[in-house]
This record gives C-alpha cells, structure tokens and sequence, in this order.
C-alpha cells in the first residue's frame, strides 16, 4: 500500500493539472476581449462596448453563442475523423503545459508545506513540449481532409507544409537555447538566467537576439498567425482548414489557437527573458509569479498587435523565409554559438 506521502503527492499532481486545465480553458475570455479591443484601438475605433462595460461580458455572449448554435456536418464528410479532429489539435496544445514551469516554489500556509510551480521538471523538458506540440498538427490536416471540402482540405496541406518547414528553424533555436544554458530542462534554463536582467539569454551577444527572432518568427508560423495565417487565408480559402466546422468543434479549433500563442509566449519568456527572475532587484517584494505573467503578457499584446498591422504573405513568401531566410541563418548561429562555448 502507498504511504500516504506518496498518496498526498499524487493528489497535488492531481491538484495542478486541474488548475491549470481550467485557466487554459478560461484563456479565451479575457484573449478575445482584449484582441478585439487592441484591434479596435489600433483601427481607431472602439471595439466590443455595448454587451456589459466596455463589452466586457462580449466573449460570454459568444461563449453562449457557440454553445447552442447547430453542430453541422458536411454531407459525405468522414463522421468520425470530422469529430475527432478538434480534440487532436486541441489536446496536444494542453499536454506541453506538464513540462512548462510558472515559478519555483512557494510555501502554501494551510499545509505547510512547499509546493512548486511547475507539474513536472523533467530533464528533458524542451525536447517533451517540441514533441507533442507538433502532434497538434495531425487535428489540422485531417479536419482538412475529413470535411469533403476543397477550401478546408488545401487549408490542411498548407498548414502540414507551413509547420513542417518552420518546425526545424523553431528546433535549431531551442538546441541554441539549450547550448547557452547547458540543459533540457526548462526549469534549469530560468535558473541559469537568475540575477541581472544582463543574464538573460536574450542578452547572451552576439548569438541572443538572433536565436529569440527565429524562436518567435517560426513560433508565429507554429500558430497560424498574422503574417503567417495561410492556413485560414479569408480571401483565397475561405477559413482554411475548418470552414466547415461550427459550435463547439469550431471553438475547440479557436482555443488551440490561442492556447497556441500563450504557449510561445511562455515559452520565449522561459528561453529567453529569465522566466520568472526579476530584472533588477527592488526594494519592495514583488511574488516572482508576477514578473512571469507581466512578461508573457507583453509577448501575447506583442502577437495581438502583429496581427493588426502587418499584411499576409504569398505562399512562396512563406516557404522562402522558411527554408531559404531562417534555416541558413538558424546554422549558422549554431556554428557561432558552439564557438562561443568552447
């Protein structure tokens, strides 16, 4: 029989997945609010006002909306990968979250005890969330294919091409990462940024900065953003690969994606801003936590205001800073950053 150490922690394991499964699943709420709203601001309008103050209580109206609106299935779709295919995109966007550290540790008083802000260290964690992460794509390519529509199904081929070719620019900036730090682990990787804001790896010169613009370049091809939303281009494809998804299995699609983008938010934090390591250090306590969600959230307005100011790219755009832009460049910044390690 376990003893009931162990049994207490499971529990706490327990504990955090469900913690953190019900903020991912509440993301979208405040997401969408503020994207419109930074969309309205920049549009010089004023975005979602009339549902609640300042429309706050507009992504609940679409929330309820979504709920009760018709599931349709396309005639001669393939039932039963047309179902599955939301859940396969949006199951994988949750799993990299297990490896993903939001702080050290913090003393909770009710049980005296430690806890750490993390559901798992594992020691090979980089290499973990590059993995499942790229499982999501599977949910994309057979919603593509299985809704017996031409639109969804080239939407589905753009996105296997566009994730295929931005993955390998995405993998040779974490193995630089990992060479700046000297660990797969993520939560080594914040510990080797600790003290001065001049220690992040952001600042690591000359090879930093370059490793962060690839990291965020191929991460913003990851996830189907502006400039690189191919896969859901409106004028050519209607909305790419789930153009005939609707209710919830469309929303499920809308919440990988943006459980997407907070993935590489935290992620670039995690790589490359210290994590959750103040930049300088203040006289008053400030809960590490907080620089953690304040530099996150500066990367996801970052991604929001991308979007509403920067044109789409042709095709054969995007396939060009994929393989013949990022990947040359990627290499040779590995050859820099091994020289500056030896």
């Amino acid at each position: 029989m376990p003893d009931i150490a162990t049994l207490l922690a499971v529990l706490l394991i327990v504990v955090k997945v469900g913690v953190v499964t019900m903020i991912l699943f509440g993301l979208p709420l405040p997401l969408t609010w503020l994207e419109r709203k930074v969309a309205g601001h920049i549009q010089v309008r004023l975005g979602p006002w009339r549902v609640g103050p300042h429309g706050l209580l507009q992504p609940f109206a679409d929330m309820i909306k979504l709920l009760f609106k018709e599931d349709i299935v396309p005639y001669k779709a393939d039932k039963l990968l047309f179902n599955l295919a939301p859940l396969l995109s949006m199951v994988p966007a949750f799993a990299v979250f297990v490896a993903i550290p939001f702080g050290d540790s913090v003393m909770v008083p009710f049980i005296n005890k430690e806890v750490t802000l993390y559901i798992s260290d594992m020691n090979v964690g980089i290499l973990y969330i590059l993995a499942i992460g790229g499982l999501s794509i599977y949910g994309i390519i057979l919603g593509g294919w299985a809704s017996n529509s031409k639109y969804a199904l080239l939407g589905g081929l753009r996105s296997a091409a566009q994730m295929i070719s931005y993955e390998v620019a995405m993998s040779f900036a974490a193995v630089g990462v990992v060479m700046m730090s000297n660990s797969l682990s993520l939560l080594e990787m914040v510990k080797s940024q600790s003290g001065s804001f001049l220690n992040w790896n952001i600042f690591y010169l000359p090879v930093g900065p370059v490793w962060f613009a690839i990291f965020l370049i191929a991460g913003l091809a990851e996830i189907n953003r502006i400039p690189f939303d191919l896969t859901e281009d409106e004028g050519t494809l209607a909305a790419g690969f789930h153009t005939e998804y609707s209710g919830m299995k469309f929303a499920f699609f809308m919440l990988a994606e943006y459980v997407a983008m907070v993935t590489i938010s935290v992620l670039s934090v995690v790589m490359f801003f210290g994590g959750w390591n103040a930049p300088l250090q203040v006289p008053v306590p400030i809960p590490p936590i907080f620089w953690f969600v304040a530099k996150a959230g500066a990367l996801i307005y970052f991604f929001m205001w991308i979007r509403f100011t920067l044109p789409r790219y042709r095709y054969d755009q995007l396939m060009t800073i994929g393989w013949k832009i990022l990947i040359p460049v990627a290499l040779v910044n590995l050859l820099v950053t091994g020289f500056m390690r030896i």
